[in-house]
């Protein structure tokens, strides 16, 4: 009977077929820092371009039949403006209207702009309307995030902790979230995108599917990590066997998510829709950098801090020694039928019970006889 061909996941679960996340995670450790290391350049050299939502400015709306070139027409009108250096953003909103966002303007200037606006759009001023937001909106929203992040990781790291029962996952979850947020906040410098409330939306979004993704991973090492030190695997290679159990799991997870996302990304930008486009661009960063850390950071850094553990270390210790013995059986095993093989090819075979010293647990010498039985020494043999 033939024997039934496993797929990529049975062989994955069952141990067939791994990718070594321990052995290897030294490399990974450096990529990310080095990843991080580059946002962070990234951040202090070219900034973060704020939204006038938190950097203050005035924002136009304006009646307009949206096509494909409206967003690009009006935009190259804005350095026509009598009004200079407005930094003017322009969106569509729906297909009906345009909106223009600027610097804060005074009052002198944004009556000249609403009026410059109208006659681009076809409209009269009054059918332009605007609102003027002040740059103290913006710093309170600003503090009130940091605040709600604050409070966001102190309650992850107590639920995971309390869970969990193991303070270790808290602190490898969190670094994970961290390197998720600093590399989503990095591309948008890079790419020059601006922060708008949407971005802040899809932030906060990412953080918790990075936090779900790695919670998944966590569980399965716990399920195969309980009662370890009765086992003859260490901590690593359990928690190796369960980031392999649920890796196909989690890719997919990751390319169910993806694919709306990117949909929603390209569609922002085709239609040069600004929140759409920023929502879409927050959520593909920070989900592909969820799957990412989950996998090759959390998993690692877990199994790095808890190897560290004295029980942990006595538990290896006596693995290695075990392993040892073995090795020790079996070298003596093969020079003994190694002796025999040759001295029946001499015509002279020596009967004498071999002896081999091993070592117990406490490591005192004992002498045990090898290859003949108790029941065949009581006979005299």
């Amino acid at each position: 009977m033939a024997e039934k061909k496993l797929s990529v996941a049975e062989r994955l679960y069952t141990g067939h077929l791994s990718y070594d996340f321990m052995k290897n995670r030294k490399g990974w450790f450096i990529f990310s820092g080095i990843l991080v290391a580059l946002t962070v350049v990234v951040l202090l050299v070219r900034g973060l371009t704020l939204g006038i939502e938190f950097s203050g400015g005035t924002d136009f709306q304006a009646p307009m039949k949206i096509t494909s070139s409206t967003v690009d027409d009006v935009r190259a009108h804005m350095n026509e403006l009598s009004v200079d250096e407005l930094d003017a953003q322009v969106f569509s909103l729906g297909d009906s209207s345009i909106r223009i966002q600027t610097r804060s303007l005074t009052p002198e200037e944004t009556t000249t702009t609403r009026a410059e606006i109208a006659k681009i759009a076809g409209v009269v001023p009054d059918d332009v309307t605007y609102n003027a937001i002040g740059g103290s909106w913006g710093q309170q929203i600003t503090q009130k995030a940091v605040i709600a992040l604050v409070v966001f990781v102190a309650l992850v790291m107590v639920l995971i902790a309390a869970y969990f029962r193991d303070w270790k996952m808290s602190i490898a979850a969190i670094v994970a979230v961290f390197h998720d947020l600093i590399v989503t906040v990095g591309v948008y410098a890079a790419v020059g995108f601006t922060v708008t409330p949407s971005t802040v939306i899809g932030v906060l979004t990412i953080l918790g599917y990075s936090l779900y993704d790695t919670v998944v991973v966590f569980d399965k090492i716990r399920e195969n990590t309980k009662g370890i030190e009765h086992t003859t695997y260490t901590y690593s290679e359990q928690a190796n066997r369960a980031i392999n159990q649920v890796l196909v799991r989690s890719l997919n997870t990751t390319v169910i998510g993806v694919l709306p996302v990117l949909a929603l990304f390209i569609a922002g930008t085709v239609l040069q829709s600004g929140p759409l486009a920023d929502l879409g661009l927050a959520l593909l960063v920070g989900m592909i950098a969820g799957a990412y850390s989950s996998l090759f950071i959390a998993a690692p850094l877990l199994a790095w801090l808890r190897e560290r553990e004295p029980k942990m270390i006595e538990h290896r210790e006596q693995i290695e020694r075990r392993k040892a013995r073995s090795a020790a059986k079996a070298a003596h095993r093969e020079s003994v039928a190694t002796a025999a093989t040759s001295g029946a090819a001499a015509g002279t075979v020596t009967l004498t019970e071999p002896v081999v010293e091993v070592t117990d647990e406490q490591g005192a010498r004992q002498q045990r006889r090898t290859n003949v039985s108790r029941a065949d020494r009581r006979k005299g043999k």
